[in-house]
């Protein structure tokens, strides 16, 4: 299987993936406002401003032979509690399913506990996506509940 890493998300790796990305609706509860998906370079740059340089985040984008085919980041960072929320998306079905967002997820698990310092980190998934829950469980994150729309999971420092 082809190595992806994580490089700096840079505006125009944002705008990269957001070019190419295609709507998912497994990736979002059937309560979801979203409901499609089309690229603006003003909300691309609102969105890089805002949540990418966001200092609570910490993004990368999922690159495979330099190209970016999805973005990861921690998010909700705090220190003070020492954990954060691991959050990922692919840009679309055709680099679904090879094992790239499980690698990533690797070498962000690596970063959160390693760089940051973190000990504890949350995940969630939609409750109809069973890639994304399975994917989790395989990296050793606990299913701790649920509500109508997301799964939780936790996982502690190993």
């Amino acid at each position: 299987m082809p190595k992806i890493s994580l490089l700096p998300y840079t505006k125009e790796r944002v705008h990269e993936f957001y070019k190419q990305y295609i709507y998912d609706p497994m990736i979002f509860s059937k309560d979801s406002d979203i409901k499609s998906y089309i690229y603006s370079k003003p909300l691309v740059d609102d969105y890089y401003e805002n949540k990418v340089l966001d200092p609570t985040r910490h993004y990368f984008a999922i690159c495979l032979d330099d190209k970016t085919i999805g973005e990861i980041q921690i998010k909700y960072i705090d220190f003070k509690k020492r954990c954060g929320t691991l959050s990922v998306a692919l840009v679309n079905d055709s680099v679904k399913g090879h094992g790239y967002g499980t690698q990533a997820e690797r070498l962000m698990i690596d970063y959160a506990f390693k760089s940051l310092g973190l000990l504890t980190l949350y995940a969630d998934a939609v409750l109809r996506n069973r890639r994304s829950q399975h994917v989790l469980e395989k990296l050793g994150f606990l299913y701790t509940h649920e509500d109508d729309m997301l799964r939780y999971y936790v996982l502690h420092r190993y």
